[in-house]
């Protein structure tokens, strides 16, 4: 028999319905209240959902609900999430159940022996369009490691794989049903968990950490108004939900309902869900809208000590739907790393030659001292899911969103992008299309010869594009998915990610836990650093690395300060496979011809 104990302190009475797999009733029994928890046991492999009693607008003995500690979760054939919505009626045997699962034994993390380079990706956006027998599942993702280990990636990122509605609506998978639960439909058989926890161990075999989005700041049940009833609401809302004094929700997450991290109810539910996760041998999460987190700074701290227990990294998106922003020393744990928002505006800005940006690229390449207390904390990136894809940032000026059904309002307009004088790619001149590859190997160099930790999205190696759609959360279509006839006609984009993750694996600087502080140096063309405002270029120097960013629209001539003797190993000026050449050009004389827009990177050899 399996225990199953369930906190619902405003809760007057819970029973357990326990269903066969048509959705059909076998049985109910009430659960023993034992303090603000009921408890009772049912046999392994049992679907059972909960129904829940007491004194509140939001209790609803007419809808079997799910155990919000539920490790998994089955849908009866009937389900239908529309009845879950309406007070009063019945959902028993439509709506989602859990499965009762005996703890299976907790797997390690196993931490990459390299530099930490990120791949965030969405499993079936990556392997929906693969040529095997189960696309979109863990199972297809195992196919894609030995190209994203030869890329060079050492962490690949999963976008949240917390079982979700299927009929929701969101591709991405932020509206989570149940935290410690893994989406089913990425599995191929009856134990998604299982089949996540073979990828993980398929993963570490190619030395790739895995690092799961989770997302413990709402759920999708959504607003009162139109949202169902599926677990939490219906249990004990009080007990899980923000509120105010009227009953009605405060969110902060523009989805409805903020989880309250204040709850002692809530607080063992998310710890539960972590251990859970933590069990399949994931070696690091990253929490989406974590400043909600930080509601409690008590709970982040105890959260903070149950990573180091664990062995687990912690990454905060430092920041909600509404304002609130913690990033790096304003965030109240040490040790978490950060998506760095700054990192990413200054360095869009300076990428597509915004003035005022020097003194900014600083900081930013150095790991931003000015806002972290670690350069590793600094997660360094310019596109991820959430935004135009890497491409689409330098082919579109405007967002194209009318396939999300709302009208072209949903999305951000400040997306800091630069279209290279055409937008989109239809009929766009020659000179445009090769602007934008120069532009996006820019890009890649930008982030990987930068301190911290660098991260890139799901194709983004290969051109992936969107076609401008910068909120793509609804779209479980072609433009979401990998595009692998694509990838091949961007070949010459892979192989020149693939040589420079290898140029950052061989310098460890750019991965070390400790500031450069002296050991770098910054120079402008003419020698020393140039910070005025019409400035748009800046070198640095670094464990025999050197690197010069000229972002203006002019062609200069670099003066190379730093002793050589130096071989051009990056040029993105140059046509491929010239661009980047490991072994390197030498260079004469102490100056170089920087193109307009281009990257040169130098490094010094020994001799010549």
């Amino acid at each position: 028999m399996i225990p199953v104990r369930v906190r619902a302190p405003g809760a007057g009475a819970v029973t357990l319905v326990e269903f066969d797999r048509n959705g059909g009733e076998r049985g109910r029994q009430h659960l023993d209240r034992d303090g603000d928890a009921f408890a009772g046991e049912v046999p392994e492999d049992a679907v059972y959902g909960l129904v829940a009693e007491g004194d509140g607008p939001r209790f609803d003995p007419s809808k079997v609900l799910v155990d919000p500690w539920a490790t998994e979760v089955w849908f009866p054939p009937g389900h239908d999430r529309a009845l879950a919505t309406e007070r009063g009626v019945d959902n028993a045997g439509r709506g989602p159940l859990a499965v009762a699962r005996r703890r299976s034994e907790p797997r390690l993390p196993r931490p990459t022996t390299r530099g930490h380079i990120v791949y965030e990706l969405h499993v079936r956006g990556m392997t929906r369009r693969t040529d095997v027998d189960a696309p979109a599942t863990f199972g297809a993702l195992v196919g894609q490691l030995p190209r994203l280990a030869t890329l060079g990636v050492t962490v690949i990122e999963l976008m949240p794989v917390h079982q979700n509605d299927p009929q929701e609506g969101s591709y991405w998978g932020y509206m989570p049903l149940a935290f410690g639960a893994v989406h089913r439909q990425y599995a191929t058989g009856d134990d998604p968990a299982a089949e996540l926890a073979a990828f993980v161990a398929a993963a570490h075999d190619h030395d790739i950490e895995v690092w799961l989005d989770v997302v413990f700041n709402h759920t999708t049940e959504v607003d009162e108004a139109t949202g169902p009833t599926y677990s939490e609401r219906g249990l004990d809302d009080a007990a899980f939900y923000r509120l105010r004094p009227d009953g009605s929700y405060i969110e902060t997450t523009g989805c409805g309902n903020d989880i309250d991290v204040t709850s002692p109810v809530a607080q063992d539910l998310v710890l539960s869900s972590l251990d859970r996760l933590a069990d399949l041998g994931v070696d690091g999460f990253r929490f989406d809208l974590a400043a909600v987190l930080a509601h409690d700074v008590g709970f982040v701290e105890t959260m903070t000590r149950w990573a180091r227990q664990r062995g687990v990294v912690m990454i905060a998106e430092p920041w909600d739907a509404v304002g609130g922003h913690l990033l790096g020393r304003a965030w109240p744990a040490a040790g978490w790393r950060h998506w760095n928002d700054a990192f990413r505006d200054d360095g869009r800005g300076f990428l597509r030659a915004e003035p005022g940006l020097v003194s900014a690229m600083v900081q930013r390449v150095q790991g931003s001292p000015d806002l972290v207390a670690d350069p590793l904390e600094s997660v360094n990136f310019l596109a991820c899911h959430d935004g135009f894809t890497l491409h689409d940032l330098v082919a579109y000026d405007h967002k194209h969103n009318a396939a999300n059904g709302w009208g072209g309002t949903d999305g951000s307009d400040a997306n800091r992008s630069w279209n290279c004088g055409w937008e989109g790619e239809d009929a766009a001149p020659d000179e445009v299309l090769a602007l934008r590859r120069r532009q996006l190997r820019n890009a890649w160099c930008l982030v990987m010869m930068s301190h911290g930790t660098p991260m890139v999205g799901m194709g983004d190696e290969c051109g992936r594009t969107q076609d401008g759609n910068n909120n793509a959360y609804n779209q479980d279509n072609t433009t979401s998915w990998f595009d692998w006839e694509r990838a091949a006609e961007w070949a010459d984009l892979e192989r020149f990610c693939t040589e420079l993750l290898a140029l950052r694996h061989r310098h460890p600087a750019l991965s070390q836990p400790r500031w450069w502080a002296d050991a770098v140096s910054f120079s402008g063309a003419q020698g020393p650093l140039d910070e005025s405002y019409e400035s748009r270029s800046l070198a640095w120097c670094v464990d025999d690395l050197y690197v010069i960013a000229n972002a203006w629209w002019e062609p200069l001539r670099w003066t190379i300060l730093p002793a050589g003797p130096w071989r051009r190993v990056v040029d993105t000026s140059l046509a491929p496979p010239d661009d980047i050449d490991p072994a390197g050009v030498p260079v004469a004389g102490t100056t170089y011809d920087v193109a307009p827009r281009a990257v040169v990177i130098l490094e010094r050899h020994p001799s010549v």
